[in-house]
């Protein structure tokens, strides 16, 4: 693997044949914080769109969000929509003192399609409530009441509370933020290398027991269908991989970390996410990492006639 271009990472193989190819930026850390492998655009800064969260979350323990539990973990998370998602975030908003007015991340519908079908025939439109970052976007808002702060502009990247999450994903990634944009869901969203994506979630994972890292991190491992789905691979693959928490983030970014260190940070460059989960399990191999799990998610199956006929599979040497 070559650093400073993209390098090849995925293969989409149909009836025998390499259909397509996918090029991105892996990079993996051993478990005492030194570079293990890295290919690609290594020191070329990327979003990490929702891999950000988990250390969005830690900054709002530390500014004293009082959740806990599967709220903990809803407050990091890009969830499915599902019934417990949106009654946790009504439980959230609960705490506040406030209803489902208050969320100002852009309305969707719920990102599981079984669900989405479920919301559009109980004649429900796209809602700031069912998008997949109501959790995160509620925790800002009960994060900013219980420091005395405005709720009318919490995404304003000079909101105190924006300030406060910028400094900690600066902190834990052990570099400075390349640049704000915008997320999708309208909240500031900070760059970093992938070096620096993988450190942040290495930070997260070694922090000391009773951290605010800590906590985020124990919440999500405890309750990864929170952070993501009851049918969706980030909560597989933490079920079933002791220690491993991980995130995943629009554009096929994807991150995790082991409480002992290894740490792994990826992104795909064409964005397309059915690489991503492939990728993210041969780099946690190549780190040693052992769980029938990952054999099982090794592969993502190519379908022709309805029927397997091919598959997605990780190239990385």
């Amino acid at each position: 693997m070559h650093a400073g271009k993209p390098v090849l990472v995925a293969e989409v193989v149909r009836s025998g044949m390499v259909e397509s190819r996918h090029h991105g930026t892996v990079v993996g850390l051993a478990s005492d914080g030194s570079p293990a492998f890295q290919g690609g655009r290594v020191g070329a800064p990327l979003y990490p769109r929702s891999s950000n969260k988990p250390a969005q979350a830690a900054a709002m323990v530390r500014l004293g969000l009082p959740l806990e539990g599967e709220l903990l973990a809803l407050a990091a998370a890009s969830h499915s929509g599902e019934d417990i998602h949106q009654d946790g975030v009504r439980r959230i908003l609960a705490q506040a003192r406030l209803d489902t007015s208050a969320l100002r991340n852009t309305p969707g519908w719920p990102i599981d399609s079984n669900v989405m079908v479920e919301h559009v025939r109980a004649g429900h439109a796209p809602s700031s409530l069912a998008a997949d970052c109501s959790g995160k976007h509620a925790a800002m808002l009960l994060t900013c009441v219980v420091n005395g702060w405005s709720t009318d502009g919490y995404l304003h990247p000079e909101h105190q509370l924006q300030r406060s999450i910028h400094d900690t994903v600066a902190e834990l990634a052990g570099e400075p933020v390349a640049h704000t944009g915008v997320d999708g869901c309208g909240a500031p969203l900070f760059a970093l290398t992938p070096g620096g994506l993988a450190r942040m979630f290495r930070s997260l994972a070694t922090a000391p027991a009773g951290s605010a890292e800590r906590t985020v991190v124990e919440a999500i491992q405890r309750h990864p269908e929170y952070t993501s789905g009851t049918a969706r691979d980030e909560a597989e693959l933490i079920n079933g991989v002791p220690g491993l928490f991980c995130k995943g983030g629009a554009d096929a970014v994807m991150a995790a970390a082991l409480d002992d260190g290894r740490a792994v940070a990826l992104k795909i460059d064409d964005g397309g996410a059915r690489a991503r989960t492939v990728v993210l399990v041969a780099a946690l191999q190549k780190l040693g990492v052992d769980a029938p799990v990952l054999d099982k998610l090794a592969t993502e199956p190519v379908l022709g006639g309805g029927v397997p006929v091919g598959e997605v599979r990780a190239v990385l040497p």
